[in-house]
């Protein structure tokens, strides 16, 4: 308790902890559809490449929304903007149940669209996480609140799965659609009670405001009068061309794309390498799947502690977020090693380990936190993801295409391996020195927002 006295509070854990519990929510829907995907395929008869094609719907919506969805948060605050994306989106996952009314030859067209209109939805959301961990949590804590929201997207599969196996199992798979949309209804309502900037929070102190502002943290982004600005001529594309022009960004944007296709392959077509490759019913794929979920998440907040870590032991900020994406991604590489073995459970380890590798390396969000433009936070954000995001589009397409031409997922591990490859080199070679892009500074060379010796 005294560590958390010196750091005036606590108020920031629980806007983290409402990040996470959303976060889980949003990641379980776009997973929904792959844990429904074998019983589905077959009511609907539909091809793999088909299928790819479905799960591909919500990431061309997905990218469509980033820089519309950094936009709105930028000129409405987090809140509002969030609390409609997961009202909408929740709505839209129920709808997804009701497809097999309209008929197998419509319901692909309808369960396209509906997938489509989830991820316009969700688009603010990461972006919007963002902004509330570069509002809320100084330079020395923000690596590890990145990590954290960000490994929802193991422990929704970790918490999920298992769930939504056991309901598509014994009651269909329409069901598990209606369970998330309801669910996501509630973390709706909790949302508009938990969540505010820092300066409107009712029960933050100032001695924790003051404590994050010193570290680093943006604690007036959402204040009203941050929000809802006069609109400036070509403000947009002035902001769009400083962040376009960024050497750093660029190497984000690849490294998150490469990193994402990790992501995507295991919220899509992982459960059905299992039941097709591997030969487990849907309900033992569920269960199956846990596993490298938890390790990935295990590495997601490892991976944050240890970038903030290497911080407060002095290193810089580039060094501290550098190493612990390259040496993840290096270890994710062990994914290659599944197509070499026959049994289930040396699979299980192989995935486990690359996963775990993966959770290590997401720490693309932190860095964004470090280094938008203040102004341009959501913008910032919205512009990363929709980068990183485009895998959610190709990663269903392409895998789906090598199954169709193969047969095999052996060249698909071998694609998901490449792309774990390049994130580390991206890294390595074309992000350059991580610090704050002040706005007229494209090469963001500005200062850095929060040194290691402020932060700790």
């Amino acid at each position: 308790m005294a560590g958390i006295a010196r750091r005036g509070g606590k108020v920031r854990y629980t806007i983290l902890a409402m990040l996470f519990f959303v976060s889980i929510i949003n990641y379980a829907d776009r997973s929904i559809l792959a844990i429904a995907a074998p019983a589905l395929a077959k009511d609907l008869a539909i091809d793999p490449l088909e299928l790819g094609i479905v799960f591909s719907g919500f990431g061309w919506a997905y990218v469509i929304a980033q820089l519309p969805g950094g936009w709105a948060l930028d000129r409405f605050g987090t809140k509002r903007v969030y609390l409609a994306g997961i009202t909408l989106w929740s709505i839209f996952t129920a709808a997804q149940g009701t497809v097999l009314a309209f008929g197998a030859g419509a319901a692909v067209s309808i369960l396209f669209a509906l997938r489509f209109l989830v991820g316009l939805a969700e688009g603010p959301s990461f972006p919007g996480n963002a902004r509330l961990v570069a509002a809320w949590f100084p330079a020395a804590e923000r690596g590890t609140a990145s990590a954290i929201f960000n490994a929802s997207q193991y422990f929704a599969t970790v918490l999920f799965a298992p769930i939504m196996g056991w309901i598509t199992f014994t009651f269909g798979w329409p069901h598990t659609f209606y369970f998330m949309g309801s669910l996501g209804l509630i973390a709706a309502a909790i949302w508009t009670v938990t969540i505010y900037g820092p300066r409107s929070h009712p029960r933050v102190t100032e001695e924790e405001i003051d404590f994050v502002a010193a570290g680093g943290a943006l604690v007036e982004m959402d204040r009203p009068s941050a929000v809802h600005p006069k609109a400036e001529p070509g403000q947009m594309a002035a902001n769009l061309r400083v962040l376009l022009s960024s050497r750093t960004l660029w190497g984000l944007y690849i490294g998150q794309f490469a990193i994402n296709t990790l992501t995507y392959f295991f919220i899509t077509w992982f459960p059905v390498y299992l039941v097709q490759d591997r030969g487990m019913t849907i309900l033992k794929a569920g269960l199956f799947a846990s596993a490298p979920a938890i390790c990935g998440f295990l590495g997601g907040v490892l991976g944050g502690i240890w970038s903030d870590w290497l911080l407060r032991r002095g290193c810089s900020l580039t060094v501290a977020r550098k190493v612990p994406v390259v040496s993840g991604m290096l270890v994710s590489l062990g994914i290659i090693a599944c197509n070499y073995v026959d049994t289930n459970t040396l699979v299980l380890l192989f995935m486990s380990i690359a996963f775990f590798g993966k959770g290590v390396g997401a720490l693309g969000w932190a860095v964004v936190a470090d280094v938008a433009p203040r102004k341009t936070a959501g913008l910032s954000g919205g512009l990363f993801n929709m980068f990183g995001n485009l895998s959610s589009i190709l990663t269903p397409i392409v895998i789906g295409g090598i199954l169709k031409a193969s047969g095999s997922f052996k060249l698909a591990l071998l694609f998901v391996a490449c792309n774990a490859l390049l994130a580390a080199l991206s890294y390595l070679f074309i992000v350059g020195k991580i610090e704050r892009i002040e706005e007229g500074e494209p090469s963001g060379t500005g200062p850095q927002s929060a040194p290691a010796t402020a932060a700790a």
